[in-house]
């Protein structure tokens, strides 16, 4: 069965920001998501940054660990639209982009907009529909726009897929193909919490809190799309000195070279990392790229998009620890 619900968070501001203050709704975001949401601070950041990157993010983790609350509180607190599609084996292509419908009345046939059409969009299991419906995703989040009868129909923005899979349960999924694991800008893992963490969960429960119902717990907007503008905007303006992009170009080509790697990272995966380090140095206040940055977001730009030997694989050897070994040995410029 086909499970699909949309919401819409708010209507955003009719003012633009300036990148200052762009950059005070991004430093309260953090702190009014963890409202609804204990932990998983690095989730957070590698969502806010693929919104001011215009990219995708996959997450990986075991059912019930807060992926969708972490998605509708991003949502409710910078004023986005949000809808979920739970990724079924029976899911088809127009139930994700829309289909045609007859209207009678009229004797003409009207689009009828799909979940697709809104502002973060949550893949709930996406490797567990076939690559048909999987495929339908791959021009709504490469071209922002869906194709229907040989008509483009644009895609709002800002548009972001946040697509999650289970790592333990693989019966009856279908792998993501290269090409679609590409076109996410980061993969990030969703752990269990610690037991700290855990027991802040439970005592907020015990006191009454309602994951359903994020404006009973004081969640509020905090920033729309207005303020993404700003600040997509001001990170155009970072500088990237000629020794990061050295940095970035000599970590990608190494990743094509590694023993344990039979296909590297691609030149798309260079530019985003590029792109997602200058995110993060905007968001960090500074106005040029460092070494530091590139290596913080590294790993979770670059390790899905590398294809490991098969022998490597039945090793244990994993795109991560390939990742960290290449960050010790490429060498940082000063």
């Amino acid at each position: 069965m086909t499970s699909i619900d949309t919401s819409k968070a708010g209507t955003g501001g009719a003012t633009a920001p300036t990148p200052t203050e762009a950059a005070a709704a991004f430093a309260a975001l953090r702190v009014e998501i963890g409202k609804a949401v204990v932990g998983n601070d690095n989730a957070v950041m590698y969502l806010v940054l693929a919104l001011l990157c215009r990219g995708h993010v996959l997450l990986e983790g075991v059912p019930g660990v807060a992926k969708t609350l972490l998605v509708r509180a991003l949502a409710t607190a910078l004023d986005l639209r949000h809808a979920r599609v739970q990724f079924t084996p029976d899911l088809m292509p127009a139930d994700v982009t829309g289909s045609q419908i007859y209207d009678p009345h009229s004797a003409e046939f009207t689009f009828r907009d799909g979940p697709v059409f809104t502002n973060l969009l949550l893949a709930d299991e996406i490797n567990r529909t076939p690559p048909k419906t999987q495929s339908a995703l791959l021009e709504s989040m490469e071209e922002r726009q869906v194709s229907v009868d040989g008509a483009p129909r644009p895609l709002p923005d800002p548009f972001v897929v946040v697509a999650t899979q289970n790592p333990i349960e693989q019966e009856g999924t279908y792998p993501l193909p290269e090409a679609q694991l590409d076109r996410f800008l980061f993969k990030v893992d969703i752990h269990l919490p610690d037991r700290d963490d855990e027991f802040r969960v439970l005592q907020r429960h015990a006191d009454g809190f309602d994951p359903r119902d994020l404006t009973a717990a004081g969640l509020r907007p905090v920033a729309g799309p207005a303020h993404i503008a700003a600040a997509r905007s001001a990170i155009a303006g970072i500088t990237v000195r000629p020794e990061i992009l050295a940095y970035i170009v000599d970590l990608c080509r190494a990743t094509r070279s590694a023993a344990a790697v039979q296909h590297g990272a691609s030149t798309r995966g260079a530019t985003a990392l590029m792109s997602a380090a200058r995110a993060l140095a905007w968001l960090n206040g500074r106005g040029f790229v460092t070494p530091d940055d590139v290596k913080t977001v590294a790993v979770a730009a670059l390790r899905h998009r590398l294809q490991l030997r098969p022998e490597a694989e039945l090793d244990g050897v994993t795109g991560e620890q390939v990742m960290a070994s290449l960050l010790l040995s490429i060498p940082v410029p000063v």
